[in-house]
């Protein structure tokens, strides 16, 4: 639904409400002091999708509150990038009279980043044909001549036109490093890039003195993979995305990384191989029983580890566990407290003004564990 725009002394009390839930949260676990990083409080996300509502010869932005599903007008979006907000009515402008950019559009996606690149995801009721993809371009060049590097991607029911490419390139500062993400148009990366800085700082900090190979599963894009790699002799990365698996392939290379691999697998069926329960053809040429893998970092989806899944972590010394959900990570806590302790952990504020948090643990196991 419509976010307004809030003030710095109202960020700071939810972010209190978040900190002190967080913290009794870990303290059934024995947990030491929670690391809080906060968020900006507005203009903080780098996507957006808003639905197009018709009315006459005009349209704009619609939101939709979740529970009661009643529609707001949305003219501005401080939560989102200032890009964002700067593109939101001068697409609308450049669309309301050209009827092969307006006819049948229902959504509108903005994906932008910290470096300054924007691309716009135009969704159809309609085939896209040659005039949609003409008038598309003229627009391109009216938002380029503003000073914009954005570009325009076009969706209808089984057809995706491109006018030229359909990505943005990330970057992000890592300690000392700025590294280069290719993010891909529908495919996941994460919403908060200046939080998503402040987290990948924090895990290159708590693994510093790690040894050995680390294994990670679901890496998406490679966004830990790459900022973690000089602290590990080897990464072995899985995630079974396609999109996801060749931006991360040219993420290695566009860093110019060369001790990550990435295998297009999910966690599941990585627990099976590693296990020898099941033989992978795409898994020929290379050798499980190589790495030395002393840590494990998982980045699991709200439903968190599986049975299998989370027998396996708990096979490793330190675990490394990024959760965006605070019911399914206790559960799996209370499995993996049993042989680890938790060295670290952190508050993330990801979403300001929402119930989401997104945290990171740093468990290692007991001598007697």
């Amino acid at each position: 639904m419509y976010t307004p725009l809030r003030q710095p002394e109202e960020y700071q009390q939810q972010l209190l409400d978040k900190q002190q839930r967080m913290q009794t949260f870990f303290a059934d676990f024995a947990a030491p002091s929670l690391e809080v990083f906060a968020s900006a409080p507005n203009h903080y996300r780098m996507r957006a999708e808003f639905r197009v509502w018709h009315d006459g010869d005009d349209l704009y932005y619609v939101m939709f509150d979740p529970a009661t599903r009643q529609r707001y007008r949305v003219d501005q979006f401080p939560a989102a990038s200032t890009l964002i907000n700067r593109l939101m009515p001068r697409l609308l402008d450049g669309v309301r009279g050209v009827s092969e950019l307006k006819h049948k559009l229902f959504q509108v996606d903005f994906l932008t980043t910290l470096s300054g690149e924007a691309l716009i995801s135009l969704l159809y009721h309609k085939k896209l044909d040659n005039h949609w993809q003409q008038a598309a371009q003229t627009l391109r060049a009216q938002l380029r001549a503003e000073g914009v590097c954005v570009d325009i991607v076009g969706r209808a029911h089984k057809q995706k036109r491109i006018l030229e490419r359909d990505h943005v390139i990330e970057r992000l500062q890592v300690g000392t490093r700025q590294l280069s993400y290719l993010q891909v148009e529908n495919s996941f990366t994460q919403p908060n890039a200046m939080m998503n800085e402040q987290m990948l700082s924090w895990a290159l900090d708590v693994t510093q003195e790690a040894k050995g190979d680390l294994l990670e599963l679901y890496c998406g894009n490679g966004n830990f993979s790459l900022a973690l790699a000089p602290n590990f002799r080897r990464v072995l990365a899985t995630e079974i995305a396609k999109s996801s698996v060749d931006a991360a392939q040219f993420n290695i290379r566009e860093n110019q990384i060369e001790n990550v691999q990435i295998l297009r697998m999910s966690a599941e069926e990585f627990t099976q191989a590693i296990r020898q329960e099941r033989r992978f053809q795409r898994l020929e040429g290379i050798d499980l029983a190589s790495y030395d893998c002393d840590t494990i970092l998982v980045d699991p989806p709200r439903a968190g580890l599986d049975p299998a899944t989370l027998a396996m972590v708990q096979e490793y010394r330190q675990i490394l566990y990024i959760s965006c959900n605070p019911e399914t990570l206790q559960e799996n806590l209370r499995a993996l407290t049993v042989t680890h302790d938790i060295i670290r952990c952190a508050l993330f504020d990801q979403f300001p003004f929402t119930h989401h948090v997104e945290s990171g643990v740093w468990l290692r196991r007991r001598a007697n564990g």
